[in-house]
């Protein structure tokens, strides 16, 4: 399983480029300023990284890179829950427009940037030419720790939050003890206020229909009444001439079928007339137009409006006002019970500090083993006799990822103190140790496809072969992707990519191609800084190869 192949269209100095790559240890070299980096920085590009409209190149409209990838099968299952076809290939494209618009696709599926990156960390493990730097950042070199034990520390930030917010609240509550007492007495007597009106929602705007009914009921009655009578009651009532109509029609059916339906219709008709006139009569019976009624009425409506006066809030939210309230009571309640806050305060502790106990143990069983296999590898990158330490500290108080703090020490020889290593090491020592590192923990990762970008910065001669030789080692195991200046590691590689640059009118264009037998042994001796056309140095180049 690894990257099969990459395709660029536009991508700051290439135009067009259709890249297949091999299983092994692949080189990537060329001329300074050609543009060695590109195919990382596509790759990154593709696997959800940042973008902006720099990547576009001059005079297109925009860039776009995709990268297809045997699918690993532990993340089928995640391609079917996300939505995504999961098929034997994993083909992931990206297109940024001159805007800085960016837009991705997973399997021909649009795709969000986060979904990208989550696939970023099955699919490639890369190993900038920086990463000597992060060695004398804490944070880092906790990641580093962390990542080669296995450590995962997000469920103790969870837990971490969740004591710092008890601690917090119990620490509050004990500060505000007479003051909590005061809000509870002013909120209990406003609520006993409100309790006497026991307000419902949306009562307000029944209260005022009902008055308005109460305040109109005569008329209404009188409309009723007389709906009812222009119905049914009247001589010419609508019931009257509807009967009239039937009859005539009734009398002459016999003779002419199409009178069925308007005959259908007016009995429709005749019987909606009757249920009216039922219902205006129940209603003109059931009015209430005790005046006493109405007065209580006016009373409570009264209650609301001083009430809405008092608390300056609209009558219709006294409800809502009475219920948070309430519940604002029950908040200060819980915060005067400081023995329930003590218990809640110990419970996140104890909770907190058991999955602190667990990393830790995890850390100091980890950290002896990293120390020796980054010793070990030290060893045969031109520090023999160096020794490196993970040392760990407490802290005088936890953080989010547990009590230690943890440190990178070295010693450049034997018999040396160990001391921290952004102390004693130098630039070339530092890359060393980031390269021995990078090698170890390389070896630990699930990524098919590890890429290299220049960490061989610093070193040279047989160091340099020797470093060769641990990238085509971890090769033989996954796919290797290096970027790197040193023939002596150009000369590892099983198969050798060659980026060139050329002039085109005034723009330049950079490409990449697979390179094999003189045209090889020619870039090999362009990098060992000789003539590509002496003998000497194409001797040389042939004999780094047969080494």
């Amino acid at each position: 399983m690894s990257l099969r192949r990459i395709v660029l269209r536009d991508f700051v100095i290439v135009p067009a480029l259709d890249l297949e790559l091999d299983q092994g240890f692949n080189v990537l070299t060329g001329e300074t300023g050609a543009g060695k980096s590109i195919l990382i920085d596509a790759l990154q590009l593709a696997l959800g990284a940042r973008s902006d409209s720099g990547v576009v190149r001059e005079g297109a409209p925009r860039c776009e890179v995709a990268a297809e990838f045997d699918t690993p099968a532990s993340l089928k299952p995640w391609l079917d829950e996300q939505g995504f076809q999961a098929d034997d290939a994993l083909l992931l494209r990206r297109t940024v427009d001159t805007e800085g618009r960016s837009r991705g696709w997973i399997n021909g599926s649009a795709a969000t940037m986060a979904q990208l990156k989550i696939l970023a960390d099955h699919l490639v493990d890369i190993h900038g030419q920086h990463a000597w730097q992060s060695l004398t950042r804490a944070d880092a070199v906790r990641g580093l720790l962390d990542a080669y034990a296995g450590v995962d520390t997000s469920t103790a930030a969870a837990l971490w939050g969740a004591w710092r917010q008890a601690r917090k609240a119990l620490e509050s509550a004990t500060e505000r003890q007479n003051t909590l007492q005061q809000e509870s007495d002013r909120l209990s007597w406003q609520i006993g206020e409100l309790d006497k009106l026991q307000p419902r929602a949306g009562e307000w705007e029944e209260l005022n229909a009902q008055h308005s009914r109460m305040a109109n009921a005569q008329g209404l009655q009188d409309a009723a009444r007389s709906a009812a009578a222009a119905l049914d009651d009247d001589e010419g009532s609508a019931a009257a001439l509807i009967h009239r109509a039937l009859g005539l029609l009734q009398g002459q059916a016999h003779l002419e079928p199409m009178f069925n339906g308007p005959i259908e219709a007016l009995q429709a008709a005749l019987a909606q007339v009757e249920d009216s006139v039922r219902s205006l009569h129940h209603y003109e019976r059931d009015t209430d137009l005790d005046p006493s009624g109405l007065e209580a009425l006016d009373q409570r409506l009264s209650q609301w409006l001083s009430l809405a006066r008092r608390y300056r809030r609209p009558p219709e939210e006294l409800a809502e006002l009475l219920e948070g309230w309430k519940k604002e009571l029950e908040g200060v309640g819980q915060a005067m019970d400081l023995d329930a806050l003590k218990a809640a305060e110990r419970g996140a502790w104890k909770s907190f500090d058991t999955e602190l106990a667990r990393l830790g143990k995890q850390r100091q069983q980890a950290a002896p083993k990293l120390s020796k296999a980054v010793t070990a590898a030290m060893q045969t990158l031109g520090m023999q006799g160096g020794r490196f330490e993970v040392a760990l500290q407490k802290l005088d108080e936890p953080q989010a990822h547990g009590w230690e703090q943890v440190e990178f020490l070295v010693a450049g020889h034997a018999g040396v103190a160990a001391r921290p290593v952004g102390k004693v090491a130098s630039g070339g020592e530092l890359s060393r140790i980031a390269l021995a590192i990078s090698v170890v923990t390389s070896q630990l990762g699930q990524a098919p496809t590890l890429i290299f970008d220049e960490v061989d910065s610093g070193i040279g001669g047989a160091v340099a072969h020797t470093v060769g030789q641990l990238l085509r080692q971890l090769g033989r195991d996954r796919q290797v992707l290096a970027v790197t200046h040193l023939p002596q590691v150009a000369a590892c590689g099983d198969h050798h990519l060659l980026v060139s640059k050329r002039l085109s009118g005034t723009t330049t264009h950079s490409t990449v191609s697979a390179i094999t037998d003189e045209v090889r042994v020619a870039e090999l001796a362009r990098m060992l800084g000789g003539n590509d056309r002496s003998e000497v140095s194409l001797a040389h180049a042939r004999e780094l190869l047969a080494a």
